[in-house]
């Protein structure tokens, strides 16, 4: 399952360690995050729990920009 989720990010740099921090996360099969439109499209791994992973995946994103926001 694919799904797109706004987000809060100031620069593009941020953004593909955002990009990279999210593809690292349990449940992730794939993540792309476009700085311009400032969203992130995310492909899930078959079963998993959507929430949890897309919290796990805010966490992940602030362990490496602090400031960086995730709309879930």
């Amino acid at each position: 399952m694919k799904k797109s989720y706004k987000i809060d990010v100031d620069c593009a740099a941020c953004a593909n360690k955002m990009e990279d921090a999210a593809k690292k996360t349990a449940g992730v099969k794939n993540a792309v995050v476009n700085f311009m439109a400032l969203k992130m499209d995310v492909e899930f791994e078959e079963g998993a729990d959507l929430k949890a992973v897309m919290e796990e995946v805010l966490a992940n994103c602030k362990k490496v920009e602090d400031d960086c926001e995730v709309f879930i």
